[in-house]
């Protein structure tokens, strides 16, 4: 999750949003909670509910951030996702599996609900993605969040395997597939942008060039007509 810092400061230094979206954050703030609420219910479960509740707190700081920076209309879409995804989704979780299970029951529904949002968060990125093949630019998908989403999705994906949690361990696997699919695309189009301006220049310097040659021209006919005129003017 810190690895966002690099995307938050462009905003912070900025002071604008710049087209980044809110999305991922806001299902990463969702699925740390459904983690941390599943942690109070496993046995043996420091390092989920530790790891979570730091996780809650930094998604919840770059939203802040997020919201002060972005403009009108997705401030008030985003404060709306949180309201909704983040506060409801976790309020209506704890009630349903609170009254509706008990005892280990309880553990596995939440265990599958967190499945699924883990998924959620892993998916969210291809929004993403689908703007970089669209652009041909990697401007707001930086490699160092690509990277550390895989390490991330590795290290719990075999913690799930050592624990015998299939629950943490499953959905990571997808998180990898997107980790390595999005440092794909990156190699792919990170010069893209590059290509594309020295182009601009080539093409520029190419028409400055031809203007040049065009006014040389132009200087020389007005040339010629003068002294035609002058020669004109003496007989």
């Amino acid at each position: 999750m810190a690895d966002e810092r690099p995307t938050f400061y462009t905003i912070y230094k900025n002071k604008s949003s710049e087209g980044f979206q809110a999305i991922p954050y806001v299902a990463a703030l969702l699925s740390a909670s459904l983690l941390l609420y599943y942690g109070f219910l496993k046995t043996n479960a420091i390092l989920i509910i530790t790891i979570n509740a730091i996780g809650i707190a930094i998604e919840v700081f770059y939203l802040v951030i997020y919201i002060i920076y972005a403009p009108k209309k997705q401030k008030i879409s985003t404060v709306a996702m949180i309201l909704i995804s983040d506060i409801g989704g976790i309020s209506l979780t704890m009630l349903i599996t609170i009254f509706a299970f008990k005892g280990s029951k309880r553990q596995h529904a939440v265990g599958w609900v967190c499945a699924v949002f883990n998924i959620a968060v892993f998916a969210a990125p291809l929004s993403i993605m689908r703007r970089v093949i669209k652009t041909k630019s990697v401007e707001y998908m930086p490699f160092s969040l690509s990277l550390f989403l895989t390490l991330c999705a590795t290290t719990w994906f075999f913690y799930g395997l050592f624990d015998k949690d299939y629950y943490i361990m499953l959905p990571n696997v997808l998180g990898f597939l997107f980790g390595i699919s999005q440092m794909i695309l990156y190699l792919i189009y990170k010069d893209a942008k590059k290509n594309r301006e020295t182009n601009c220049t080539e093409q520029q310097e190419l028409e400055g060039t031809v203007n040049s040659t065009q006014h040389c021209c132009d200087g020389n006919k007005l040339d010629f007509l003068y002294e035609k005129e002058m020669k004109e003017n003496i007989v």
